[in-house]
């Protein structure tokens, strides 16, 4: 494996603060004393083995048991990049999302928006060998989030990268071009760089576009460098 340290560091201000206060839950989950830094073994650099013989993609979200959940379909495909443009091949991604009504299918979302029965919001997929990613799912909605008053949430994906194991994990937030809420987000705007926020947001893309079936998003992820996606994992 490469030494991290031979990595291009990330821009200043490119990568959001694990304590940003107008994010009020960082305050109370951010550490509050210096990380030690413990090289790690063997097993916890190159386990469990990130293929899809042992975790299957699930590259349609948009359909549950056979049926169709609600809302707008969309295509979302990229690459993930390492810091000098080359693809990372075989790289395993997983998604999550809210339904198109804002809500998650999770016990502890207590947001009254109707839930979709027929969306699961999970999905995963596995980059090919030059690096490419798609799959297919619901635009999801905006949420009320209780952070400030009269706050929501942009509409957004989550993403989680993993590496050759669990302790080479990035995970990150994909937006939509245009949406409103994107001006007064404090999650948003934790990244203090205007260039890196801009890379959250993923943009039209007519060639992924599917003719009278679904409007495509492009998003590229870039790991490390100076043009690196803004993680919520440290650097």
């Amino acid at each position: 494996m490469s030494d991290p340290a031979s990595y291009l560091p990330p821009a200043t201000g490119s990568q959001p603060p694990l304590n940003s206060p107008a994010y009020g839950s960082t305050h109370k989950r951010h550490p509050k004393q210096a990380a030690i830094r413990i090289a790690p073994t063997l097993t916890e650099s190159l386990a469990p083995r990130m293929t899809q013989g042992a975790y299957p993609a699930i590259a349609d979200l948009s359909v549950h048991q056979g049926r169709q959940a609600q809302g707008e379909r969309i295509i979302v495909g990229g690459r993930v990049l390492d810091e000098n443009g080359r693809p990372v091949p075989h790289c395993m991604i997983e998604i999550w999302q809210a339904c198109s009504t804002g809500r998650y299918h999770h016990p502890l979302d207590t947001h009254d928006a109707p839930m979709d029965p027929n969306f699961n919001g999970e999905g995963r997929v596995f980059t090919d060998a030059d690096g490419n990613y798609q799959f297919t799912s619901i635009k999801p909605g905006s949420y009320p989030w209780r952070n400030h008053a009269n706050a929501w949430r942009p509409n957004h994906i989550h993403y989680s990268l993993f590496g050759t194991g669990f302790a080479q994990r990035l995970v990150t937030q994909m937006y939509f071009p245009g949406d409103p809420l994107l001006a007064l987000d404090p999650v948003f705007h934790a990244v203090a760089d205007q260039a890196a926020r801009e890379r959250l947001v993923s943009r039209f893309d007519l060639g992924l576009t599917k003719p009278e079936w679904a409007l495509g998003y492009r998003f590229d992820f870039v790991l490390r460098g100076r043009a690196a996606t803004p993680m919520e994992n440290p650097q």
